[in-house]
């Protein structure tokens, strides 16, 4: 059974204590082929599409980099969204680009495979055909990697936290940084998690100026301080004191407007909105502590994940998914009612939530085994405007682009990432306009906000940031 599948059986099965309970194929490099190509255009059926290509400059979303590879996209008439693709500076008919071959599994070429490093973990990377800068950085931890994140404080570039997926009570959770002068990925802090994490967050602070902070889920809700030798326990956070027995958190998010603020949503089919608190205590600064603002019964099932908006200044709106099928948005402060965005014709699970991060009147979502992920404007409830179903396997994880609108990074059991352009919505979307092929099952997938040009992906034991 895939990961993300045996994660949601697992969380109504953990023996907790004190608990109660795609059509298309990518192009593979080619021996002789330039190994700095990771992201590739999408091919439909072994074939090129049959469409203008041009490279999407800064100004139109994605942002171009200096590697090997090219941001393409399909040439179409004016969107909604009010750009239009550059003039073609470049045409993928360019000879240095390796021609199709059928998608496969096999190792990667010698340049792309892991290297032993001395650190906690190997590093591998894939040099760009400058040979100057690397395109590809991978680690490996010691046990399967299900939750994982990227640091936004501005003095820890490519810094990440790791959860283990252990189906046990002892689990773990790595923090890894990139030297980047070494161009590997090190091990700076390992630290002891009760049952795997199912989510993990550091902090919103894009300025460094509150406690380095790091939150996790699982039987409970942690805030860990992170310092530069330990990782400590700063507050677990528990509305049910009364009781020897707790329901399992499938996620939570921490509010970007309001860093004191986060949502839990639980298989108890309750959503919980705790604040943070920072005191004094002697010999210890800024002692964090936190409270229950309000609880909601949020779906009539479980609730499998919460994600606030942005949307009325970002700090009081927001959305969970859940075993009914429904996509339900909340405002904290008229809580008398909630609104049904989407509900699944089939009512199956919806299992992840994800918001737009420059247009809040869009959201994405998925269900449990679906090979597709959906697009939502609040505006047209219960009518996805899109559907991005080119997978060949269930989608485990969505990530939409901080610095665009119309692209999203979506990644499944079928070993690949694909990056949509949605620009031309509401009609249909075809095809992705790269694509990403791992060696594993991709469980998890997370687009650095601080920096737009990093991709993370996570499968097997394995963690891989991509240059976009």
């Amino acid at each position: 059974m895939p990961i993300a599948r045996r994660f949601q059986k697992l969380q109504v099965q953990w023996p907790m204590r004190g608990s109660s309970c795609s059509k298309g194929r990518v192009r593979q490099p080619t021996a002789g082929a330039a190994a700095g190509v990771a992201w590739l255009p999408f091919e439909r059926a072994g074939r090129r599409l049959k469409r203008k290509v041009v490279v999407v400059r800064a100004e139109g979303g994605l942002k171009v980099g200096s590697g090997p590879f090219v941001v393409v996209c399909c040439r179409g008439p004016a969107s909604g969204l009010g750009r239009s693709c550059p003039p073609p500076p470049r045409l993928l008919s360019d000879p240095s680009v390796p021609g199709p071959a059928p998608r496969s599994t096999r190792a990667p070429p010698a340049a792309a495979r892991c290297r032993p490093g001395p650190h906690c973990g190997p590093a591998a990377a894939t040099m760009s055909l400058h040979g100057k800068r690397k395109e590809i950085y991978k680690y490996e931890a010691p046990w399967t990697v299900y939750a994982m994140n990227w640091s936004v404080r501005p003095d820890k570039r490519f810094r990440l936290a790791l959860g283990s997926f252990v189906e046990e009570y002892n689990n773990k959770v790595q923090l890894v940084g990139l030297d980047e002068e070494s161009s590997e990925f090190i091990c700076r802090n390992t630290f002891d998690h009760p049952y795997p994490t199912t989510k993990l967050m550091w902090i919103p602070d894009t300025k460094g100026v509150y406690p380095d902070l790091l939150a996790t889920s699982g039987d409970y809700l942690r805030v860990w301080r992170v310092g530069e030798t330990e990782t400590r326990l700063e507050c677990l956070l528990n509305n049910n004191k009364n009781s020897d027995f707790c329901a399992p958190l499938t996620s939570f998010d921490w509010n970007e407007v309001d860093p004191y603020l986060l949502g839990t949503s639980s298989i108890d089919t309750t959503c919980t909105i705790w604040g943070l608190e920072t005191g004094q205590v002697l010999g210890r600064v800024n002692l964090v502590s936190g409270h229950v603002k309000t609880q909601l019964i949020a779906h009539d099932k479980e609730v499998y994940d919460i994600a606030f908006s942005r949307a009325g200044g970002g700090r009081d709106m927001f959305a969970s998914v859940g075993a009914d099928g429904s996509v339900r948005m909340f405002d904290l402060r008229h809580l008398e009612h909630s609104t049904i965005i989407y509900e699944d014709p089939q009512h199956h699970p919806l299992l992840r939530l994800c918001w737009n991060k420059q247009d809040p009147n869009y959201l994405a979502t998925m269900a449990m085994d679906g090979m597709e992920v959906v697009i939502l404007d609040v505006r047209v409830p219960c009518t996805p405007v899109a559907r991005l179903n080119n997978h060949r396997a269930c989608v485990n994880g969505i990530a939409w682009a901080p610095h665009s609108s119309c692209h999203i990074c979506t990644a499944a059991d079928d070993h690949q990432a694909l990056i949509w352009d949605i620009q031309q919505m509401p009609r249909a979307i075809e095809d992705p306009i790269l694509a990403y092929t791992a060696e594993g099952e991709i469980n998890n997938v997370q687009w650095a906000s601080t920096q737009p040009d990093w991709i993370a992906i996570c499968y097997n034991n394995c963690l891989e940031i991509l240059r976009v």
